[in-house]
């Protein structure tokens, strides 16, 4: 018996004494898929060879070496990463990463083609994936404003492109099988409170449902739509907010809500917003798992307070069906397969913790009303052998345990990353 298989068995039997079962804990995670995102491994800046930088609102911090160039060297990368990461995996891929073949397409020319590169990489690592329409870092963003554009023609631009965006995300679902999100979002507002706050808002309505008046097949494709509270240069208004979305996810019920841990006030968290969402988003909620550290920065995700209290919430509600797990956030301050391994590891470590909670004797010690026990219990589980589960979780998924995985991303940033200038 290995060293990690014996902390295993230790660690079940003080689990068992709670009423969880490990085994089961671990066979419900399997099946819990999370999906992690292509651009932490190239600073978000895509394959189109545009000479713009990334704009829309969002910056990315940071010169470390390595970055990926193209298709080849960001999916050799990502398959480092998931060599890491145990479970079922996604992979979120922004419409800016097409597979061009060194050719010119605009984003309202671009074809579910364009991303075969990715579907069969995708399959041959047994993952799904998940899209993203690109609203920023392009010439007919550059004012600020997109889908919510006082010209009709800017406007015309951008549906059509989120049009063959949503024929390409069911093209993928198609391809790999398994249900492909795609997440909406657009950079539009502005530095100061304009006059007519209304307007673009209105514009974004109706561009919106315009763009999403071709059905697709449930099974393979869901709209999403994200809000934001600000963003580099739109501090002031964003035409996208919560309010917004929140009033047109629910009156449309005809896509998933999108809330990130980032696109709200610095001291509100998402964990509490979970339970009120799935009550009345009809379609579901699409959750982008990140850490802001006094705005949206999208730090690497860390086994911190909100992180597992999300994870906890969303075990404890227990609506796996109309429940979506992503993650979000973009390093260039270090290694990046390693910033991506750090918190996609995180993210499925409190996954994990939060189904070996004994959430049905906690629901029923408070259906009775001794909060007393439940309180004590609760406090009593934080202090419990989590680690010895995921070690022995990631033995048996045949990744690497504790920090050995560690070593093997160093060898690999010598070997490959180090080259690239």
């Amino acid at each position: 018996m290995s060293t990690t298989q014996k902390g295993y068995e230790l660690a079940k039997e003080a689990y068992a004494a709670y009423g969880v079962d490990v085994d089961k804990a671990m066979e419900k995670l399997d099946e819990i898929p999370v999906s992690f995102h292509c651009w932490q491994f190239d600073d978000v800046l895509g394959f189109e060879n545009s000479g713009l930088g990334l704009s829309g609102g969002i910056q990315t911090t940071g010169n470390y070496p390595g970055k990926a160039r193209n298709f080849g060297e960001l999916s050799a990368d990502f398959s480092k990463a998931l060599s890491f990461i145990p479970g079922k995996n996604k992979v979120n891929v922004h419409a800016s990463y097409l597979d061009n073949g060194g050719k010119a397409v605009d984003r309202d020319a671009i074809e579910p083609a364009h991303f075969d590169s990715w579907i069969d990489w995708a399959n041959s690592e047994k993952v799904g994936l998940d899209f993203n329409p690109t609203f920023f870092s392009h010439k007919l963003a550059d004012d600020g404003y997109t889908l919510g554009h006082r010209d009709r023609g800017v406007r015309d631009f951008w549906v059509e492109h989120g049009v063959r965006c949503r024929r390409i995300s069911e093209y993928m679902g198609k391809k790999t099988g398994q249900v492909c999100t795609m997440n909406i979002w657009i950079p539009d507002g502005e530095k100061e409170v304009p006059i007519d706050t209304f307007g673009p808002r209105e514009r974004f309505a109706e561009s919106l449902d315009r763009m999403c008046t071709e059905r697709t097949d449930e099974r393979y494709h869901l709209d999403s739509l994200e809000s934001k509270l600000f963003g580099i240069g739109s501090e002031a208004y964003v035409v996208g907010s919560h309010e917004f979305v929140m009033g047109y996810v629910l009156s449309r019920q005809n896509m998933l809500l999108t809330m990130d841990e980032g696109h709200f006030h610095p001291t509100e968290y998402v964990s509490p917003k979970l339970s009120s969402a799935l009550l009345f988003a009809e379609k579901g909620v699409l959750l982008h798992v990140s850490r802001p550290v006094r705005w949206d920065s999208d730090h690497v995700v860390a086994l911190d307070d909100e992180t597992r209290a999300l994870m906890r919430e969303i075990v404890r509600i227990g609506d796996y069906s109309r429940t979506f797990i992503a993650t979000d956030y973009f390093d260039a301050s270090i290694n990046r397969v390693m910033a991506m391994t750090v918190g996609a590891r995180n993210a499925k470590k409190a996954l994990l913790e939060a189904l070996l909670q004994p959430v049905d004797t906690l629901k029923k010690l408070e259906a009775e009303g001794d909060n007393s026990a439940r309180f004590a219990i609760t406090e009593e589980l934080k202090a419990m052998p989590l680690g010895l589960v995921w070690d022995y979780y990631c033995e048996k998924q045949g990744v690497p345990v504790g920090k050995a995985w560690i070593d093997e991303a160093k060898a690999y940033e010598k070997a490959t990353l180090s080259s690239r200038s």
